[in-house]
């Protein structure tokens, strides 16, 4: 290029359109690929031999997108259609985009005679249009769509199928921090999590006949749910990490989301931090507490990471004087996920699964030194400086290096 090329204007400049300089073939200049990994409890090789219901009926399984692969998701799905024993699939789709295996598959179900229902939202952004096409398609092949509850946006990301085992039924589930949307999987970090857990299908059933209207379910055995028992429910937990630290314990909250803004869930951070909780904040975007004022939060950390991935992933850990509890799921802390938005957060129940999410991937976030920026008090972010050029700690790079 030359000066005639380059002009000068003023803000603000939309500069999504650069986008497609991506498109350019120049991989010299691009990220280096990296395969995506398969769990070998999803691989067609013993003990489970590619049954996923049989791997899952052994233990919960966790896949950590993009660093693990998003097909065994559509492998659940697919094999939930070709199962005789499978009698219906329920699941939510927000955004899943244009030529979705998913919802061909959803289809496929319904022309092998499943019950299927779906929840499609309208108004997801940016997918608004391509949701449209989906839910007409899904209709004319006689599945079941609705299109949710009068004023709640449905956010929340979940898989359920039903399957007939003997004289019982049991449930299966995916269930997700992000979108069914095999594309975005590819470049947005997420976590989604299988299981079979009774309670958790019982939940689930609810949750299903509560998007349906076919009942105003105002309880649940293990899930929070929004509007409904999520803002108490974390309420609850952070107040059970004041009493642990008051009564001599130590308190620990860390919270991995994209934004932070509900100025109730701010207030409740402030008291916890001001009874001696420590508090370690991974705020990708927006973030509306202040960290580090004395007498307020000084016991509060805030870290921004931004790198080749969108962090997306919503991580909520609660030390629990040493029985840690994780709940994973669709919502932040903001009054729209809270109040005004149908949103899923699950427990972790597993304990090796809670150990790689507590040693893998929050102690890796918290002690990164690359892409990582920290907020200050006055509301400026300052990128960390590694002490040592020989220890640079790239959480992503990591957690791809680590698939291999």
């Amino acid at each position: 290029m030359d000066r005639r090329d380059v002009y000068t204007l003023d803000e603000p400049l939309g500069i999504s359109s650069l986008m497609t300089l991506h498109g350019i073939d120049r991989y010299d200049l691009k990220d280096k690929p990296f395969k995506q990994a398969i769990a070998f409890q999803f691989r067609p090789e013993p003990p489970h031999d590619g049954d996923i219901f049989a791997a899952i009926r052994r233990q919960d399984l966790l896949v950590h997108h993009p660093y693990d692969s998003f097909i065994p998701v559509v492998s659940f799905l697919k094999q939930a259609v070709r199962d005789p024993d499978v009698l219906a699939i329920k699941q939510t789709l927000y955004r899943v985009g244009r030529n979705s295996p998913i919802v061909k598959t959803l289809m496929e179900a319904r022309e092998m005679g499943k019950q299927v229902a779906v929840l499609v939202e309208l108004k997801a952004r940016f997918d608004e249009e391509s949701n449209i096409e989906w839910a007409r398609m899904m209709e004319k092949e006689g599945v079941h769509v609705v299109y949710g509850l009068l004023g709640l946006k449905t956010h929340s990301k979940i898989l359920l199928v039903v399957r007939q085992e003997g004289e019982h039924i049991r449930r299966y589930m995916h269930l997700a921090t992000g979108n069914y949307n095999a594309i975005t999987a590819q470049l947005y970090e997420d976590i989604g999590m299988f299981t079979c857990d009774d309670e958790i299908g019982a939940d689930a059933t609810d949750l299903f006949n509560y998007l349906t209207g076919y009942s105003t379910k105002q309880d649940y055995r293990k899930l929070m749910v929004a509007p409904i028992n999520m803002r108490s429910k974390m309420e609850e937990l952070i107040e059970r990490e004041i009493n642990i630290q008051k009564s001599g314990g130590q308190g620990y909250l860390i919270f991995k989301m994209n934004s932070i803004v509900d100025s109730q869930m701010i207030r409740k951070l402030y008291q916890a931090s001001q009874a001696g909780v420590r508090i370690d904040l991974i705020i990708r975007g927006i973030c509306c507490l202040r960290p580090g004022v004395p007498g307020v939060s000084e016991n509060i950390r805030v870290l921004s990471v931004v790198g080749r991935f969108l962090e997306h992933s919503r991580i909520y850990y609660f030390s629990n004087g040493g029985e840690a509890e994780i709940y994973l799921g669709s919502a932040d802390l903001m009054p729209r996920n809270i109040d005004r938005r149908v949103e899923v957060l699950f427990p972790v129940q597993n304990r090796q699964i809670i150990k790689y999410l507590r040693d893998e991937v929050l102690d890796t976030y918290l002690n990164a030194n690359q892409k990582v920026r920290i907020l200050n008090p006055d509301r400026t972010y300052q990128y960390l400086e590694p002490e040592d050029a020989a220890k640079l700690i790239n959480v992503q790079e990591y957690l791809i290096n680590s698939r291999k």
